[in-house]
């Protein structure tokens, strides 16, 4: 949805209050059923008490309203009661909606604990102790693997290939298979161009609340996180 639409509904608002439904946003603002369906993927519709599935079920209803036709004549059957999506689904409706990554919106506070972007791993040392960070875009197990999973990491910079032991995934099986989103610490390994994160231990917050108190050892500490950090 284009700036110019986002202020008409700010200033349908303004003008004659606050929007009693999905509907009467629609009506009075004229968006199209796409532009309907784009607001309920990134949430928009929750004030109305809709979760994300339910509103992108009403779009196309919704989206039919205009103030030429009396309100509340499209005819449609009751919505099915429909799941709310899981952690991982809402951060990706989030990122397909609004354009930016997730990662990006903590990069601060990421940078200030020593955590990589997927771009900085690629100028890191072979052999550091690092920790990167991303959302989780798949597993895998492969029967060939011996046991080892991998799990590949996106954040707002590129890709990052994490390798997981039988071991440690057995020490943070929870973390690692259910968080949309993780901070790994490992060690970076580089072999032919590619670089890979060997994972030790796991971090499944991307929020401020995992940082830890600077010590003054940190001013002058390299950005490659050492041996007794933790996610």
């Amino acid at each position: 949805m284009g700036e110019k639409d986002a202020e008409k509904l700010v200033e349908q608002r303004e003008l004659d209050g606050p929007y009693a439904d999905m509907a009467d946003l629609v009506r009075r603002t004229g968006l199209t059923a796409a532009q309907v369906e784009s607001l309920a993927t990134a949430g928009v519709f929750d004030c109305f008490g809709l979760g994300r599935r339910q509103a992108l079920w009403e779009a196309g209803r919704a989206a039919e309203e205009r103030t030429e036709r009396f309100a509340g004549v499209t005819v449609v059957g009751p919505p099915p009661t429909l799941p709310g999506m899981s952690h991982t689904e809402l951060t990706m409706a989030d990122l397909s909606s609004t354009g930016r990554h997730p990662v990006e919106h903590v990069r601060a506070q990421l940078a200030a604990n020593w955590i990589l972007s997927a771009e900085e791993l690629r100028t890191t040392a072979p052999d550091s102790r690092v920790r990167a960070a991303g959302v989780v875009t798949h597993r895998q197990r492969p029967a060939t693997a011996s046991g080892v999973t991998f799990i590949n990491l996106e954040d707002e910079t590129s890709f990052i290939n994490v390798i997981v032991s039988p071991g440690s995934w057995k020490r943070h099986r929870t973390i690692a298979r259910d968080s949309a989103a993780l901070i790994v610490r490992g060690r970076l390994e580089r072999a032919n161009g590619v670089t890979n994160l060997v994972a030790d231990r796991w971090n499944g917050s991307l929020w401020p609340g995992v940082q830890r108190p600077e010590t003054s050892a940190d001013a002058n500490r390299p950005r490659a996180a050492p041996s007794d950090a933790h996610p």
